[in-house]
């Protein structure tokens, strides 16, 4: 069929959960037969958020392309099972960069470069992912920021613009906030109205609205949005809190949000389909026997730094029957005295991911403390580069061992950089990026893990590398590298096999994890945790 298009924004304020509504409708439309993708197209100019704070922007996500993007696309990715690529995610910096190098090529043949109709035309053109040959039923374009924004403006011209142009192919989903005031015992609609005639005088009427509510509202509620906004009620749909994210899909399925979609576009609704896999999940997590306690060793003291291994854990617990209790340690703050006290109480251990200096001492000593306790420990990224540093120090016996990453003239550098990257400067996009083979040793444990496939393929985010000077000494003295890419002979996955479960990857295995297909690696982690430290009531 001709593709349709689902435009999701944002009003009164961010943070309201845009990324799980796409999800959820992509996942709805998914479940009715249709051949979905998802894109995420942000206000900021930063070309991609592979150079931002996490604190500023939360965890940066990585498609298998090889593209650093917004952590929504791993809401994507979860709830919908798709694989996004760099056109998924897209960023005022992108749009204007495209339109300035064509400009100097002289493209333009001479005409004045304006934001309307340049900028607007190329935002309207990866809306429509016109060069794509992959055909879609629906694409779902979730634009981030909130109405009124003045980033956001161009984007909405063109979705005012595309609405024009596509008629009922086009419907726009506006998420707003009713909140709820404790003095006056009321909810309030009047930041949606607010909100939505904001929208309206941008040229854009919303189709469906959507509500993020902590409060149940009543239909007399919803039929004054409905009144005020100029929507069918049919078209208020409610966003309350949920006991978890991946009930929002069934909530959304419950209040006939697909429905509504398909009825404003003009297609035949037909049954409800019954998601049954999905809702096998759910009936899993709501009876999750007891809790595993697990110490994540971080730098970044905020939830969605660590998104998709945060809900990567949550996923394989709920597999395994436990609800993973994950307990923030801020690896600056551990220390040779502390560790005990930190770690000692854990089921498990896993050392997160990052860049720079700050806080990998703690990380070593969270290494060495799992290792010689023989608690299960996961490393990833840098957090198995810290087990590597950890080893070559306190059983190869380098006590000068680190990465050159942090010490650049290290006599012992068992962490150190490609000679293809030693020349590069800039710091976006220049790193390991996407999904890259890795050959398995017959009989580890992650080749178990992985159900004794012997070649697996992960993403990686990362620029320095396992010192294959010193692999034999590391295999010699009991650490095996039992993961090698290849194409360049690299080492990706390091273990101990006379641990419990002690393993480390250059890769990111969370970014494949998914509601219906947790991660292996993940699995076999939570698993190791249980039998450790038996799951608490």
């Amino acid at each position: 069929m001709q593709t349709k298009y689902i435009f999701v924004t944002g009003g009164v304020v961010s943070s309201l959960g845009k990324g799980i509504i796409s999800a959820s409708i992509g996942k709805l439309l998914q479940a009715r037969g249709f051949k979905v993708t998802i894109q995420k197209f942000d206000p900021y100019i930063n070309i991609d958020p592979g150079t931002l704070n996490p604190y500023e922007h939360g965890e940066c996500y990585v498609t298998e392309d090889g593209f650093e993007t917004d952590l929504d696309l791993g809401h994507y990715e979860r709830f919908t099972g798709i694989r996004t690529t760099r056109n998924n995610s897209i960023t005022t910096g992108r749009i204007y960069k495209t339109v300035i190098d064509r400009e100097r090529r002289g493209d333009y043949l001479g005409k004045t470069i304006q934001v309307v109709p340049h900028i607007t035309d190329e935002i309207k053109r990866r809306m429509l992912r016109e060069d794509e040959e992959t055909a879609y039923d629906f694409i779902i374009t979730e634009v981030g920021g909130t109405i009124g924004d003045i980033e956001s403006a161009p984007f909405m011209e063109a979705i005012r613009q595309l609405r024009w142009q596509l008629g009922r192919d086009a419907v726009c989903v506006h998420l707003t906030y009713v909140p709820y005031l404790k003095a006056a015992d009321e909810l309030k609609t009047k930041p949606t109205q607010h909100s939505v005639k904001e929208l309206q005088g941008m040229g854009i009427q919303p189709d469906i609205l959507v509500l993020r509510t902590e409060r149940h509202l009543d239909d007399a509620m919803r039929m004054k949005v409905a009144s005020f906004c100029n929507v069918d009620l049919e078209c208020v749909v409610q966003s309350e809190d949920m006991p978890s994210i991946y009930e929002v899909p069934v909530n959304m399925q419950r209040q006939g949000l697909d429905a509504a979609v398909l009825r404003k576009i003009g297609i035949p609704v037909g049954e409800t389909p019954a998601m049954t896999a999905w809702h096998n999940f759910l009936d899993k997590q709501r009876h999750a026997v007891g809790q595993v306690h697990i110490g994540l060793v971080g730098k970044y003291d905020l939830q969605d730094a660590y998104k998709s291994i945060r809900e990567s854990l949550n996923l394989a617990g709920i597999y395994n029957g436990v609800s993973a209790k994950i307990h923030f340690v801020n690896s600056e703050e551990i220390d040779a005295r502390n560790v005990a006290d930190k770690l000692g109480g854990m089921a498990g251990v896993l050392i997160c991911p990052g860049f720079g200096q700050r806080g990998i001492e703690g990380k070593i000593i969270a290494a060495e403390y799992g290792r010689t306790h023989d608690i299960p420990t996961f490393g990833i990224c840098l957090g198995m580069q810290m087990m590597v540093i950890e080893f070559a120090r306190n059983v190869l016996g380098y006590q000068d061992a680190n990465s050159s990453e942090m010490t650049a003239h290290t006599g012992h550098p068992v962490i150190d950089l490609m000679e293809e990257q030693k020349s590069v400067t800039d710091m976006g996009g220049t790193m390991r990026l996407g999904a890259y083979d890795c050959e398995l040793v017959k009989g580890s444990r992650v080749f178990k893990a992985y159900g004794e496939e012997p070649m697996i393929k992960e993403r990686h985010r990362h620029r320095y590398e396992f010192n294959n000077q010193y692999k034999e000494e590391y295999e010699a003295a009991g650490m095996k590298c039992v993961g090698i890419n290849p194409a360049a002979n690299l080492v990706e996955i390091v273990e101990i096999p006379g641990k419990r479960w002690y393993i480390g990857t250059q890769f990111h295995p969370e970014y494949s994890s998914t509601v219906l297909h947790p991660h292996p690696l993940f699995m076999s982690f939570i698993k190791a945790c249980i039998s450790h430290g038996t799951a608490e009531a």
